[in-house]
């Protein structure tokens, strides 16, 4: 079964680095220009995962989740931008921070609360599920290419 077919039947992993495993496995078949939106509650993985993709592509600096900022640039051998839409009151606000801007190829925009964005929400993102088990098992499950 190839690593794509796991992921969509779901994959559970027990500590940061599996996480960041799986993110670094994915990032080698990720389209040259891509969105991935990040479903889950607090706490699931999802800012780890980024920084699986951030290993991935060989970015230096730290990653941290963006709340206050709303979104980081990362650059490596490919682009991320990291964006946390959680503080978004509503969808239209999303387009006043000129993303678009900083979409330049080969980029991956990884954003993490997307339903905060509404319909602004690329209609090819790669949707992902992260979710919690038990104490220390989380779950990942690619939803949608």
């Amino acid at each position: 079964m190839s690593f794509l077919e796991t992921f969509k039947q779901g994959i559970t992993t027990q500590s940061a680095e599996e996480t960041q495993a799986i993110a670094k496995e994915l990032a080698a078949v990720l389209p040259e220009e891509c969105t991935l939106a990040l479903h889950g509650d607090l706490g699931t993985g999802k800012t780890t995962f980024i920084q699986g993709l951030a290993l991935a592509w060989e970015i230096s600096k730290p990653i941290t989740s963006p709340t206050f900022n709303l979104y980081c640039i990362y650059e490596g051998t490919r682009r991320l931008i990291h964006m946390d839409a959680y503080r978004l009151e509503k969808p239209e606000e999303a387009e006043a921070l000129l993303l678009e801007d900083f979409l330049i190829p080969p980029y991956c925009l990884a954003i993490e609360w997307p339903t905060k964005l509404g319909n602004t929400l690329d209609a090819n993102a790669w949707h992902i599920e992260f979710g919690i088990q038990e104490a220390g098992i989380h779950t990942l499950q690619l939803k949608k290419i």
